[in-house]
């Protein structure tokens, strides 16, 4: 998995592999960045999807959808930083939002996005998202969510209308 793991051996792996994709989180975050009671909660939950893409056998992206009323929340995002850059997020989140019209009949996708990734949100902005300006406090010191390597991380609204 390119999840970096907390162990540092494996965390210096993580982070280099992380950094082979055209975006990566390695130069604020450390740690892992979910676990394996955080998926499963997904999982388990009758509001939350769980949509992963598999080639050759292997996992190389997935996000999660969940239900909240009229709108969805699409999150846990994450392409194998080797198969960036080929269309295939494009195809996820095109995915995402056709799921969550048809299954949900939600009218609009959420998403938050750690306020600092500009070259991630300019890529959700070309794809119809527009930030809110509405931001909530990153998790400081709760590693379940990375151990932080600045101390200016929030996550901002980022919020698509669905045709």
């Amino acid at each position: 998995m390119w999840t970096r793991s907390s162990r540092s051996s494996s965390r210096r792996t993580g982070a280099t592999s992380s950094r082979s994709g055209w975006t990566t989180e390695a130069d604020i975050l450390e740690g892992q960045r979910t676990d394996p009671e955080g998926v499963l909660d997904v999982v388990k939950s009758p509001d939350s999807r769980l949509l992963a893409v598999e080639r050759d056998g292997a996992l190389v992206a997935c996000c999660q959808l969940e239900h909240r009323g009229e709108a969805a929340y699409f999150g846990m995002f994450a392409v194998r930083p080797q198969m960036q850059g080929a269309g295939l997020g494009k195809a996820i989140i095109a995915e995402a939002e056709r799921t969550v019209r048809e299954t949900w009949g939600a009218r609009e996708m959420h998403m938050t996005v750690i306020s600092v990734r500009e070259d991630l949100i300019a890529w959700y902005e070309r794809r119809g998202y527009r930030r809110t300006g509405r931001t909530t406090p990153f998790p400081y010191g709760d590693e379940r969510f990375g151990i932080p390597q600045r101390d200016d991380l929030e996550f901002e609204l980022l919020v698509k209308r669905l045709g």
